[in-house]
């Protein structure tokens, strides 16, 4: 607000909306386990619990993965909303109709209400599918990639949980070990096979003949 409007009676400045971060795991997880709980208070046919339970466990199991692509990504807005947005109102805009009506009054091209609600958790199921599918994928090539470099630097993976040698790679040989005290019969320096040395014994010729 400016001097003129404080001196003058002007409307003061309408405060700036707050801004609201961004959910976490537990949050998520919360959501998802609320939404459970409400569908099975409300006793939702078994077709439409199956389905729901089918979407929740997916997004469960994607929560945690959800680091390797950022909140900020398709795949990670798509599992937000899906716990926070999408799955609770589509519950909740079947649960606001009278039961019986819901079950058996058509309200688009011949669908009921509860029809509209199964097409659209199949849908949610289909499409966590494929953000689950997607975020493994990237794990998968990532993994793939390394064994690739393995296979470059060392010849070829092997199955047995260790690097190995290639088949032709030679085998280095053993160091010699220190010398070792020396054998009975074995003189220092002198290998044991070797015969010791025998004294002269030839005769000389008699002194003065």
């Amino acid at each position: 607000m400016g001097i003129g409007d404080w001196l003058f009676g002007g409307k003061p400045e309408a405060p700036a909306p707050p801004v609201r971060r961004a959910p976490t795991a537990a949050d998520l997880l919360e959501s998802v386990a609320r939404v459970e709980q409400t569908a099975r208070d409300a006793k939702v046919p078994a077709l439409v619990l199956s389905r729901l339970l089918r979407v929740t466990g997916i997004v469960r199991e994607t929560i945690p993965r959800l680091d390797r692509v950022g909140t900020s990504s398709l795949q990670g807005y798509s599992v937000m909303a899906t716990a926070t947005d999408y799955l609770p109102e589509a519950l909740g805009g079947y649960l606001r109709l009278p039961r019986h009506w819901a079950d058996t009054r058509p309200v688009d091209r011949g669908k009921t209400s509860l029809m509209i609600l199964v097409d659209q958790l199949d849908l949610l199921a289909a499409t966590m599918d494929k953000v689950f599918d997607a975020i493994n994928r990237a794990d998968a090539e990532a993994l793939v990639v390394h064994g690739r470099f393995l296979q470059e630097k060392f010849g070829h993976a092997s199955t047995g949980g260790e690097l190995a040698l290639g088949p032709n790679a030679p085998v280095p040989a053993m160091p010699p070990g220190p010398p070792g005290p020396p054998a009975a019969g074995e003189t220092a320096g002198m290998p044991s096979s070797s015969p010791p040395p025998q004294p002269d014994i030839r005769l000389q010729p008699p002194i003065g003949r």
